[in-house]
C-alpha cells in the first residue's frame, strides 16, 4: 500500500469513500462522535486532548497562516513541502447498539488538510476536499465494545493547490463526525425536483429515490400520501418558494426500513432576454459573500450562530448569500430554506496562487487533476441538491480557465439542468448561464447594463451579476448607492454579492484594560502572509454590526420612498419580487402596491418628516425616508471687540501663532489647518480604475500632506472681528494653502469663518480640508443634533438620518481592528463632554466644548491622527488621555480601493477654495457624564 507521505503528492481524489449523496434527515439511528479526542504531533509528540470539531492551531497545535493569493509553500505541483505538519487523532468509543444493528457508515463533514482514516486498525480510505463531506462504509469493521478511530492528518498535500481561498490555513477536523446506520432496504439517496409555473400557479414534483426497496412518497400538505417515486406529479395550485415567501412542503420518503423527511420548495429559475428570472419575475440579488468564521473557533460555526447571522442579514434587507468559497456546513442550507435567502453554493476549488506565476501549471487545465476537480463538484452538487434556496451552482473561485472547469460545468448542467451554473473566472462565459465579474467599476457595469460593452453574442444573452463588489474593508464601503442605482435601472443587471459579510479576526484574549486582542495575517509569525486583508466585513468577527451594515440596509431597501420638495406627496416604488406591501406597517397611508409598481400618495406632514416602513411579522424597519429642510447657519451677534492683548469674548489668542489657546476655562491646544487623514484601508489600496498610479495614501505621503508647516502672516482687527492670516504647506514642494481665520464673538460664543485657498501646483488631491484642535482631557460622550447614529463620509452614511444622538467616546470614534480614519458625523449642534478631572468628584460632569454649524463633519477621538496611522492593532492604541477634534469644510470619500474602484469623481476632493463656518462655546452641563451606546433622543424641528 502506498505510504501516507507518498500519497500526499497524488492529485487523485480521496479513495475509499462511498458515492456522494444528499445530506438527508433520516429516522435511521445515528451516533455523533464530536467531543473530546486525543491528538499528537508526529513523529514523537505526546498525546493531549482537543475538541472535535475544531482547528488544531486554535487549540495549541501549530499556528494559523493567513494568505489571500500567495501559496505559503513552494509552487511545485503536485508536491507538498517536506515541512508539513502531521498529526495523529484518536478516539475510543463504544458503538451505539442501534447503529450496530445495521450496516453502517462513518461521515466526515469537513477535515481541513489531507487525512487517512482507520477504524479498529482497518484502513477505510483517505480524505481530500477539506470543506466537503465524505462517507466510509464501516459495515463489518464497527464492532461491539470499544472501537478505536484514528485519523492521520497532514496540513499540506497535492490538494492544497486546489484550496487557495482567501482565508486562514488551519488544519483540523473542523466539522462534525457521525456514525450512521444504513439499513438494508433503506434509502441511499433522494433528489427532489419541484418547479413552479407562474402562468397558472401550478407546481410539478418529481422525487427520484435510490433504493432497493419499495418506496412511497407523501406530501401531506398537498393531500397526497401515495406518490410514485421517479414520476412527475402535477399540482394545480401551490404556494411558490421565494426568499420573501419561503413556502416549504414536507416530503416524506418511506421504505419499510427507513423514512427520510425533506422540505420542498416549488420555484423555477431561468433566464429570459438576458434577465435572471424567478417564478416568471425578474430577480434582483441583494447579496453578501459569507465565509464561515468564528473569532475563537475559526470555520467551526455552530448552527445557532449561523441562524443569528441569517436573521441579521434579513433585518438589513440582504436576500442572498454566496458561500465563498466552498459549500457551507450542511445544516446552514436548511436555515436558508426556512428563513428565505437565495444561495449560490460554491465548489471547494480555488487555485489563485498560480496567477502569480502567469497560471503556469494551473490544475484547472491539467488532465492529471481532472478527476479530483470533478469529484469536488460532484460532492458539492449531490450534497446540497434538495434545497430550494440554492439557485446557483458555482464551479469555484479564481481558478483560472481550462478544460477541467469546462468539464465540471458540463457535468453540472447534465446532473441538474434546473439551476444556472456560475463561474466568474472565465470571461468567455462559454459553459455558464450568467455573466459574472468581480469588482467591475460602476462605469463598466453601466456599459454592460446598457449593452454598449463589446461582447460576443453568447455572453450578451446572459444576465450579469457581480459575484464580489463593494469591498467592505475598514472605513467603507463607499459608492454603494451608485451600484444599486444601476441595478435598478437595467434589467440585465441581477445585482451581486458584497465582499464580504464577516471579518476574519482571531481573538487572543484581552489586554489589562479589557480591550479584545484581535489578530490578522502576520501576527502568528507567518513568513508569507497578506496582513489585515482578512479584516473585511460588514460585521465584526463577533458578529457585532459595523457602520457599513446600516448603509447596506438603506441602499438594499426593497421599497423606495421619495418625499417631494413640498412635502405634499411620497412616491413609493415596490422593489420586492413577490410582495405587495400589505405585510408592512407604515406611519402614513400606505396602499397595496404590486411588485414592480410605483405609486404616489398625498402627505400631510410638518417641516421635518421621517417616514418609516416596518415588517409587521418580524418588527424590523424595511425602508425609510426623511425630508430635512434647509437650516440657517447659527448667528452670533458680534458685540465683543478684540483687545490689544488678543482677547475676544471668552477666547485668548497666542500672539506667536494667531491661534486660540483658551475658550473660557477650556484650554485649546494645537489648533491648526489640516488636509490629511489617517489612511483608511481603502486609501492604502490602488483603485482598479487607476492601477498605474500609487495608492491615495502613498500620494499623500509623497506630498507630505500630513506635515504642514505654518507661517503666521498677520493678525488684524476688522471692526469687531479678529482676522488671522496664515500660510501652510508641506516641506519640499511649492504648494500650500493660504488660510483666513475670521473670529467674532458675542461675549459667550466664538464664531469662526474660515477660508482655505490653495496656491501652487498640488501634486495630489486632499484627504480633507478643515481644522484640528486638542483638548487635554479625554472625552466622556458626544451628543449631537445632525446625522447619525453612524458615521458619514461623502460616499457613505446612507443609513444615517437627522436627529439627536448620544454616543460614548469609543462608539463615536468607531474603533477598527486596524486603526484608521473613521467616525466623522455631519452635525448642526454637538456637545463634547470631557471626563471629569482626577481631582473632581466622580459624579460631577466635566467641562466640554459645544460646536454649532450646518452639516459640519465632526471627528472626535482619543488619539492624534499620527498615532492612529502608526498603530497596527486597535488593542495597541494608548489609553485615552486627551481629545482630538476635527472640524471640516470638506472631505474626500472613501471608495473601495482596498479591492475595487477608488473614490468616484463626485466624491474626490481636488484642491480648491473651501469655507468653514462654526460657532464654538462652552456648554452648561449639570447632568452626570455617562453612556457608551447610541441613543436616538429625538428628531428636532430645525
Amino acid at each position: 500500500m502506498t505510504s501516507f507521505r507518498t500519497e500526499l503528492a497524488s492529485p487523485q481524489p480521496g479513495r475509499g469513500g462511498l458515492p456522494a449523496r444528499a445530506h438527508l434527515r433520516s429516522d435511521a439511528p445515528r451516533q455523533p462522535l464530536d467531543g473530546a479526542w486525543q491528538v499528537r504531533r508526529r513523529p514523537d509528540g505526546g498525546w493531549s486532548e482537543i475538541r472535535v470539531p475544531g482547528h488544531l492551531p486554535l487549540q495549541g497545535h501549530g499556528t494559523p497562516i493567513y494568505a489571500n493569493v500567495q501559496f505559503p509553500f513552494p509552487v511545485d505541483p503536485p508536491f507538498p513541502p517536506d515541512d508539513n505538519p502531521e498529526f495523529d487523532h484518536r478516539l475510543e468509543f463504544e458503538a451505539d447498539p442501534a447503529v450496530l444493528a445495521h450496516p453502517s457508515a462513518l461521515r466526515f463533514e469537513g477535515v481541513d488538510g489531507a487525512a487517512t482514516v482507520r477504524l479498529n486498525d482497518v484502513e477505510l480510505g483517505t480524505l481530500r476536499g477539506s470543506r466537503l463531506t465524505t462517507e466510509f462504509d464501516t459495515t463489518g469493521v464497527l464492532r461491539d465494545g470499544v472501537n478505536v478511530l484514528q485519523v492521520r492528518l497532514a496540513q499540506w498535500s497535492a490538494h492544497s493547490y486546489l484550496e487557495d481561498q482567501d482565508m486562514w490555513w488551519m488544519p483540523g477536523i473542523f466539522r462534525s463526525v457521525t456514525l450512521l446506520a444504513r439499513p438494508a432496504g433503506g434509502i441511499r439517496d433522494v433528489f427532489v425536483h419541484a418547479s413552479y409555473d407562474h402562468r397558472d400557479g401550478s407546481g410539478t414534483l418529481r422525487v427520484d429515490v435510490d433504493s432497493d426497496a419499495a418506496v412511497t412518497v407523501s406530501v401531506p400538505a398537498l393531500g397526497r400520501e401515495d406518490l410514485s417515486a421517479g414520476e412527475s406529479h402535477h399540482f394545480r395550485s401551490v404556494d411558490p418558494w421565494t426568499a420573501e415567501t419561503p413556502s416549504l412542503y414536507a416530503v416524506r420518503v418511506h421504505t419499510q426500513q427507513e423514512t427520510v423527511t425533506l422540505r420542498a420548495g416549488f420555484r423555477t429559475v431561468h433566464v429570459d432576454d438576458a434577465t435572471l428570472m424567478l417564478n416568471g419575475r425578474p430577480l434582483l440579488l441583494r447579496g453578501v459573500n459569507r465565509h464561515e468564521h468564528d473569532p475563537l473557533h475559526g470555520r467551526t460555526v455552530d448552527l445557532a450562530t449561523a441562524r443569528a447571522e441569517l436573521e441579521l442579514m434579513k433585518r438589513h434587507n440582504i436576500n442572498a448569500v454566496r458561500t465563498s468559497h466552498y459549500p457551507p456546513q450542511a445544516d446552514f442550507l436548511d436555515l436558508t430554506d426556512e428563513l428565505g435567502l437565495y444561495v449560490m453554493v460554491e465548489n471547494d476549488l480555488e487555485t489563485h496562487g498560480f496567477e502569480l506565476n502567469d497560471w503556469r501549471g494551473n490544475p484547472s487545465d491539467d488532465p492529471l487533476w481532472h478527476d479530483a476537480i470533478l469529484d469536488r463538484m460532484r460532492r458539492t452538487v449531490e450534497r446540497d441538491k434538495n434545497h430550494p434556496s440554492v439557485l446557483f451552482w458555482s464551479l469555484g473561485n479564481e481558478a483560472g480557465t481550462g478544460a477541467n472547469l469546462d468539464a465540471i460545468a458540463q457535468w453540472t448542467k447534465r446532473r441538474d439542468p434546473s439551476r444556472p451554473v456560475h463561474y466568474e473566472g472565465d470571461r468567455r462565459s462559454r459553459h455558464v448561464d450568467v455573466y459574472s465579474r468581480m469588482y467591475a467599476t460602476t462605469a463598466e457595469v453601466e456599459r454592460i447594463g446598457a449593452g454598449t460593452e463589446p461582447e460576443d453574442e453568447h455572453r450578451r444573452e446572459l444576465p450579469f451579476l457581480l459575484c464580489e463588489y463593494a469591498h467592505a474593508m475598514g472605513n467603507g464601503p463607499g459608492g454603494l448607492s451608485e451600484y444599486q442605482e444601476l441595478f435598478h435601472r437595467y434589467p440585465r443587471l441581477a445585482g451581486g454579492f458584497i465582499w464580504e459579510w464577516v471579518e476574519h479576526a482571531l481573538h487572543a484574549g484581552t489586554t489589562a484594560e479589557g480591550r479584545t486582542v484581535q489578530l490578522y495575517g502576520g501576527d502568528f509569525g507567518e513568513r508569507v502572509h497578506d496582513g489585515s486583508f482578512v479584516i473585511d466585513g460588514l460585521v465584526h468577527a463577533d458578529r457585532t454590526p459595523g457602520p457599513g451594515l446600516a448603509d447596506v440596509a438603506r441602499v438594499f431597501a426593497p421599497v423606495g420612498l421619495t418625499i417631494d420638495a413640498e412635502r405634499s406627496t411620497v412616491t413609493i416604488v415596490n422593489r420586492y419580487h413577490s410582495l405587495d406591501l400589505t405585510h408592512l406597517d407604515a406611519d402614513f397611508p400606505l396602499p397595496p402596491v404590486a411588485p414592480g409598481d410605483t405609486v404616489t400618495v398625498p402627505l400631510e406632514v410638518s417641516s421635518l418628516v421621517t417616514l418609516s416602513l416596518r415588517d409587521r411579522r418580524q418588527g424590523h424597519e424595511v425602508a425609510w425616508a426623511q425630508h430635512v429642510p434647509p437650516r440657517p447657519a447659527p448667528a452670533v451677534e458680534a458685540t465683543a471687540v478684540p483687545s490689544g492683548d488678543l482677547r475676544l469674548g471668552p477666547a485668548v489668542f497666542d500672539a506667536r501663532t494667531g491661534m486660540p489657546v483658551r475658550l473660557g476655562d477650556l484650554g485649546l491646544h494645537d489648533v491648526a489647518v489640516s488636509l490629511w487623514r489617517a489612511p483608511t484601508e481603502n486609501d492604502r489600496g490602488q483603485g482598479w480604475e487607476e492601477r498605474d498610479l500609487p495608492s491615495m495614501a502613498d500620494r499623500w505621503a509623497a506630498a507630505r500632506l500630513g506635515d504642514l508647516r505654518t507661517r503666521l502672516i498677520g493678525i488684524t482687527a476688522d471692526g469687531p472681528a479678529l482676522v488671522v492670516r496664515t500660510r501652510s504647506g508641506p516641506p519640499v514642494i511649492d504648494a500650500g494653502v493660504d488660510v483666513t481665520w475670521r473670529w467674532t464673538s458675542d461675549g459667550d460664543a466664538l464664531a469662526l469663518d474660515l477660508t482655505i485657498e490653495p496656491y501652487g501646483r498640488w501634486p495630489c488631491e486632499w484627504a480633507r480640508a478643515g481644522i484640528d484642535l486638542r483638548l487635554d482631557r479625554p472625552t466622556a460622550r458626544v451628543t449631537w443634533t445632525g446625522w447619525g447614529p453612524g458615521p458619514q463620509y461623502p460616499d457613505t452614511g446612507q443609513g444615517a438620518r437627522y436627529g439627536t444622538f448620544t454616543a460614548g467616546r469609543d462608539t463615536y470614534a468607531v474603533r477598527t481592528v486596524r486603526p484608521q480614519e473613521h467616525g466623522a458625523r455631519r452635525v448642526d449642534d454637538a456637545t463634547i463632554d470631557l471626563a471629569p478631572a482626577p481631582e473632581n468628584r466622580p459624579e460631577r460632569a466635566g467641562a466640554g466644548l459645544r460646536v454649532r454649524g450646518v452639516d459640519v463633519p465632526l471627528t472626535v477621538r482619543p488619539w492624534s491622527r499620527e498615532t492612529v496611522a502608526a498603530t497596527a492593532h486597535d488593542h495597541e492604541l494608548p489609553a485615552a488621555a486627551s481629545t482630538w477634534i476635527s472640524l471640516d469644510a470638506a472631505a474626500s470619500g472613501v471608495g473601495t480601493a482596498s479591492c475595487g474602484q477608488g473614490v468616484l469623481p463626485p466624491y474626490r476632493l481636488a484642491p480648491s477654495t473651501r469655507r468653514l463656518r462654526v460657532v464654538l462655546q462652552q456648554p452648561i452641563r449639570e447632568e452626570p457624564v455617562a453612556t457608551s451606546s447610541y441613543q436616538s433622543v429625538s428628531e428636532p424641528s430645525p
